[in-house]
């Protein structure tokens, strides 16, 4: 189902409801509590399954970041409704990215993950991120 909600309702224009939702986690877990993040993106979710203190995103969708445990990669395993998510209210990312669940979800997993080396942040990267991010205010 795809929703054109009016801005500010917690509906994100253009959602696909019905489209796989993702989580991210260094435990196991077979529930996903209230007030967790998921996501459709699932390389996103993925790098949260690290833990990372900062995440970066390019213009081009390119992520790093500087987490640095494995974790593990879920998919929602029951129908997500409008009405059992919300858009983050704090989030940095694009619009749409990143979501907190209203109810319990149960979770099937997908599989193990392992920091890739290519998407982590080095010191000098964060150092680079944290002066870009001062200039701009």
């Amino acid at each position: 189902m795809r929703t054109t909600g009016a801005e500010g309702t917690g509906v994100v224009r253009n959602t696909d409801y019905t489209a796989r939702w993702y989580h991210g986690s260094p435990r196991v877990l077979d529930v996903l509590l209230t007030g967790s993040t998921i996501t459709q993106w699932r390389d996103l979710a993925r790098v949260f399954s690290h833990k990372p203190p900062v995440v970066s995103i390019t213009d081009d969708r390119q992520i790093q970041h500087n987490g640095a445990r494995p974790g593990y990669l879920y998919e929602i395993a029951e129908p997500v409704l409008p009405d059992d998510v919300e858009p983050h209210p704090r989030t940095t990312m694009g619009p749409g990215d990143e979501w907190l669940t209203r109810r319990e979800l149960r979770l099937r997993l997908i599989g193990g993950t392992a920091v890739r080396p290519a998407e982590h942040l080095t010191d000098d990267d964060l150092d680079a991120l944290r002066r870009a991010h001062a200039a701009d205010g």
